[in-house]
């Protein structure tokens, strides 16, 4: 079921742009370029690329959760005009299976 939310995920999400904040992180990784040796520069890199995951697995896992309780809410909802209209038809004297039927009819 989660390899379904997520196909679903990649196929109905769309990542913001967000120009300003990597125009930063641009910025940001050319300052330490300069002053940052390569062992350094890998490190940090790496934290970003965990952060990055870290992220990812959020938004996916916020997806999956939203996706759930929707689910969730349609069922209810379901089950509620269910009871809902078999209430009404209490409430006019018709049985459900007189309900049943003209429905059958029709």
């Amino acid at each position: 079921m989660n390899k379904l939310l997520k196909d679903l995920y990649d196929c109905f999400y769309i990542p913001p742009e967000l120009p300003a904040q990597k125009r930063e992180i641009e910025g940001c990784h050319q300052a330490l370029i300069e002053v940052l040796d390569k062992p350094e520069r890998r490190l940090v890199l790496q934290i970003i690329d965990a952060k990055d995951r870290i992220v990812e697995d959020t938004s996916i896992d916020s997806f999956i959760s939203g996706f759930a309780l929707a689910w969730r809410l349609s069922a209810e909802l379901n089950q509620y005009e269910k009871e809902r209209s078999v209430s009404r038809c209490m409430a006019k004297g018709m049985s459900v299976l007189s309900m049943s039927r003209k429905e059958d009819a029709t």
